[in-house]
């Protein structure tokens, strides 16, 4: 309605302000995550990425990204979501790194028609990391015996309590190259001719904005505030996306359910592992 008020007005008299949804996919990407420390899923953004393309006048969807990356069905999962809106609603994607892009937090900023990044953001990260533990000799050390039985001759591949297999880890491997055969696949349809011929695009290595430009992992170097209001006027609004709110003001979802003590107690105890493994995926940057 507003913007049909807006056509019939007189030039003189139309608004010229813009406004600009925005979505801010920060931390990492984990399926499931919990009510005490929310991660980035498809299930924890979906709702906020389809309000910020139900702006039926405004341009453009800004994403604000700041992930170390984390699980590539989720970060894939996402991806998609905001091409498909993107598609479907006719609006461009601009995505925006703060600190970090990186793995499956690079993977979603593909997703984006244009990528801007500070010059000492962090992007690239294009591979696939699987790390875990092993414990065979402590076992022995400490005299516990594990006792494992299974209906299916691979149910115990890769257990960290038994000797590395050579054939469980190629296993481990063939799946991880099929994996970043997805991503890389991803990156060059999205960023075609921009990309630089490097050999190590993608080794998994990691690079600055400043230098990721050179190698056309980004598009610009500059800040969300800045480039909007430059490309859509001075009075350019950014609109900053936030969860609904239930009947009481309490945010829906996660946040809006009742919790037994069981479930914090629960919930903490998957929250230090997920803090723990969160934790291992930002300093893998040095953050």
């Amino acid at each position: 309605m507003r913007r049909l008020l807006n056509r019939l007005l007189p030039k003189s008299m139309r608004s010229e302000v813009v406004t600009i949804p925005v979505v801010r996919l920060h931390g990492a990407i984990m399926s499931g995550g919990g009510p005490f420390r929310p991660t980035l899923s498809l299930a924890t953004t979906a709702g906020l990425i389809e309000k910020a393309f139900a702006f039926p006048d405004a341009p453009a969807v800004a994403i604000s990204i700041n992930s170390p990356g984390g699980s590539p069905v989720q970060s894939r999962l996402i991806y998609k979501r905001i091409r498909d809106l993107a598609a479907e609603k006719k609006k461009k994607v601009l995505v925006f790194v703060e600190d970090i892009a990186a793995s499956g937090g690079y993977m979603i900023a593909v997703a984006g028609d244009e990528i801007i990044a500070d010059p000492s953001s962090i992007v690239g990260s294009i591979g696939v990391i699987s790390a875990s533990f092993g414990f065979p000799e402590l076992m022995k050390k400490i005299g516990v015996e594990r006792r494992v039985y299974t209906a299916g001759t691979n149910k115990a591949v890769l257990d960290p309590f038994k000797p590395e297999k050579k054939e469980d880890v190629e296993r481990l491997k063939a799946l991880q190259l099929d994996v970043h055969g997805t991503f890389i696949d991803m990156v060059k349809e999205r960023r075609g001719a921009k990309l630089k011929d490097d050999p190590d695009l993608f080794t998994g290595l990691f690079w600055s904005g400043k230098r990721g430009l050179e190698l056309g992992l980004i598009d610009n170097l500059g800040d969300m505030r800045t480039v909007l209001k430059d490309r859509f006027g001075p009075k350019t609004q950014l609109r900053l996306i936030t969860p609904s709110r239930g009947l009481f003001g309490r945010k829906l979802g996660v946040f809006g359910s009742s919790f037994s003590a069981a479930d914090v107690a629960s919930a903490a105890a998957s929250g230090l592992i997920d803090a723990a493994e969160e934790r291992a995926l930002w300093s893998r940057f040095g953050l």
